[in-house]
């Protein structure tokens, strides 16, 4: 039996089943809208999501028979918050996305007023408008008539899962899981539970949010009125970037992984070690099995990596499709001092600076989209140091998501990194994360060492013995990223 695994990212929709070979047999996608009401506001739709969903699920499963599916799993871009109506599923208002820098002064008021110290203390993160509590308080502050709604009971609120969740079950279950859970500011790490104390803080009634469940284990049945004629249980939660973790079957303690997404994400699992860190990084929940146990991790939040190739296409429209930049940046062979720090929403790990802008420096006569391009991608791979640079000391690193599939960028990052770069054959781990846990909680697979068999080498990636150059671009970098910070503030 396969498992069907929805992964409903910042752009789009990917469905996939996975057999219990743990190959991806069936595949569909569905890109959803971008809304950026004000400079440095990011939203989404809810309904174009659940429609993203639908019509990515619809082309998976077109060729496939779904008398085989025995479970569902979901994973979703954290932080975004979401309302919706309990009972008419209609939400009143876009989702506020991750991205979205419009409570940085609500983070300084936080901060002015003492709270961070306690807040990183229960959440093992930052007062920034990364995460969902800051979003709720905002939405309390100037949208008053919404959330007395909220505070009513008729309006729910979630993250993305939750939202899929009640959507797929017509409003039955409200539910989510740790990994999710602790994005939001409002979930106490060494508790395991949501913190009265911090529903305090940021103004959130506790009653809205969704109850907590492990993340694997048979939690909610689809209603098939509902979900394309799918009576099947939901068995497996994670938020991506977790979800990933488990999809690189990064299962002990000192197991890393970096995927590249919208942004990218470094995560290393700390097992059942709430390990905290002073270099910028974040301590997050990974997942909970059935029987409670908890599993930490520590991670690196980088907001804007695959999304400056994105804004290399549809803002400044010099490639036709993220595919082209490999081709592009390689008909040069260096960027010519020309650094580009995409902080198209701000900086996260390891500066956390919200008011960062995009900055592009070193450019001449001679300047090219070529170089340009190279120096996106040369960025992600500055940007993935920094953050390696805050952690243990490896060997090795291991990448997935869709621009690992870019060769020159994996060698790029060795290169930058002095690390083999190990891509895996199948580099959708977020979606096979969540199929994984689906099929470990009805049964597809018995256990963790059965997935960890599943992992496959697709290519290693050898760095240059010319660290002299690597550390000159980066030092480069550096000096490019402190110019970049504090921008929106002049």
């Amino acid at each position: 039996m396969s498992v069907l695994a929805i992964d409903a990212g910042t752009t789009g929709v990917t469905a996939v089943v996975v057999s219990p070979q743990g190959d991806i047999v069936a595949k569909g996608y569905q890109e959803f809208a971008q809304h950026f009401p004000r400079p440095g506001w990011v939203e989404h739709a809810p309904e174009e999501i659940w429609q993203a969903t639908l019509e990515a699920t619809r082309a998976a499963l077109e060729r496939f028979d779904v008398s085989q599916l025995r479970a569902i799993g979901i994973t979703n871009q954290r932080e975004t918050v979401l309302l919706w109506d309990r009972e008419t599923l209609g939400s009143p208002r876009r989702a506020i996305v991750w991205q979205d820098r419009r409570t940085a002064d609500i983070c300084t008021r936080l901060r002015d007023e003492g709270h961070e110290g306690r807040v990183r203390e229960l959440t093992g993160l930052r007062l920034d408008p990364y995460f969902s509590g800051t979003k709720l308080r905002w939405l309390a502050e100037e949208e008053p008539r919404t959330w007395a709604l909220v505070e009513e009971g008729r309006y729910a609120v979630g993250t993305v899962d939750s939202y899929l969740i009640a959507r797929m079950t017509r409003g039955l279950h409200h539910v989510t899981d740790v990994s999710n859970a602790s994005r939001t500011l409002l979930f106490d790490l060494a508790a395991g539970d949501w913190s009265e104390e911090l529903c305090g803080i940021f103004g959130v009634p506790r009653d809205a949010l969704p109850d907590l469940v492990p993340s694997w284990g048979e939690v909610a049945l689809s209603d098939p009125r509902s979900f394309l004629d799918l009576e099947l249980p939901i068995a497996g939660i994670a938020g991506d970037q977790q979800s990933a973790l488990f999809g690189q079957t990064c299962f002990d303690e000192g197991d890393a992984k970096c995927t590249y997404g919208t942004g990218s994400f470094i995560l290393t699992n700390t097992g059942s070690e709430l390990v905290r860190s002073d270099a910028g990084l974040l301590t997050t929940a990974a997942w909970r099995s059935p029987s409670g146990e908890l599993t930490y991790a520590l991670e690196g939040a980088i907001f804007v990596t695959g999304a400056a190739v994105q804004w290399l296409r549809d803002g400044l429209q010099i490639v036709g499709s993220a595919a082209e930049t490999e081709a592009i940046a390689a008909t040069v062979s260096s960027t010519d001092g020309v650094v580009f720090v995409p902080a198209l929403t701000g900086l996260g790990a390891p500066h956390w600076d919200p008011d960062a802008r995009g900055t592009i420096l070193g450019i001449t006569r001679g300047t090219t989209r070529s170089h340009l391009v190279r120096a996106t991608l040369e960025a992600i791979t500055f940007e993935v140091r920094d953050v390696l640079e805050t952690m243990p000391a490896r060997t090795s690193l291991a990448v997935d998501g869709g621009a690992c599939a870019n060769d020159l960028l994996c060698q790029l990052q060795a290169d930058q990194l002095g690390l083999t770069v190990e891509r895996p054959r199948l580099t959708e781990t977020t979606a096979l994360g969540a199929a994984f846990l689906a099929g470990l909680g009805v049964g597809v697979w018995g256990s963790t060492d059965e997935l960890r068999e599943t992992w496959q080498l697709d290519r290693s990636f050898t760095p240059s013995p010319d660290r002299a150059t690597a550390d000159a671009a980066h030092r480069r970098w550096t000096e490019a990223v402190e110019r970049s910070k504090g921008w929106a503030l002049l």
